[in-house]
């Protein structure tokens, strides 16, 4: 089975320095505060980074980036340093050298991603995945999609075993089950 990463058109009106939560949900600080409360007790219990952010910020260049990073063969470690970036440190990922440190980070020559960025060599290929997400009626991300299922939002690892095997694909041990098995092989 082959992932592929597909870029989405979250919030792209975002301006470059960001937009406070507030603003894009339309809502009270009060509510922002226990949205985020919700999700990092989600976060926690995942075993995910996630810190305090008031903002969020525009994600269009990291994506130009990331489709740059997957053809480097370094897409999954870019964007796990982006997810990391944004979701734990709250970083701006539409500021150059944000994304230049997140591709030194990955792996990737600085100077080479910087041309990418300046050139916007990758544009088209963001332009083609967010005209697919919109023909596909794919309007949150996450989205998981198999032959013409979907699921969408954050999944248990129980969730996304089950639609991948409805496809014929094998199962893996669940990460609590394999952990347990690696630590059962290291006591003997």
């Amino acid at each position: 089975m082959v992932v592929r990463w597909r870029t989405f058109p979250l919030h792209p009106e975002t301006p470059e320095e960001g937009q406070l939560l507030e603003e894009l949900f339309r809502t009270t600080p009060e509510k922002i505060a226990a949205m985020m409360v919700h999700l990092q007790t989600t976060a926690e219990e995942l075993g995910l980074p996630f810190g305090a952010r008031s903002k969020t910020y525009n994600s269009r260049l990291a994506q130009e980036l990331g489709l740059w990073a997957e053809d480097q063969g370094k897409g999954e470690s870019f964007h796990l340093a982006a997810f990391h970036a944004y979701f734990a440190e709250g970083l701006n990922l539409a500021k150059m050298p944000v994304l230049l440190e997140l591709a030194q980070k990955a792996g990737l020559p600085e100077t080479e991603a910087e041309k990418i960025l300046v050139n916007r060599t990758y544009k088209e290929k963001v332009d083609r995945d967010w005209a697919e997400s919109r023909f596909k009626s794919i309007n949150a991300v996450p989205t998981f999609v198999m032959g013409q299922h979907k699921l969408v939002g954050a999944q248990r690892y129980q969730a996304l075993t089950e639609l991948v095997t409805n496809y014929g694909v094998i199962a893996r041990e669940t990460p609590a089950k394999a952990n347990k098995i690696n630590n059962l092989k290291e006591e003997r």
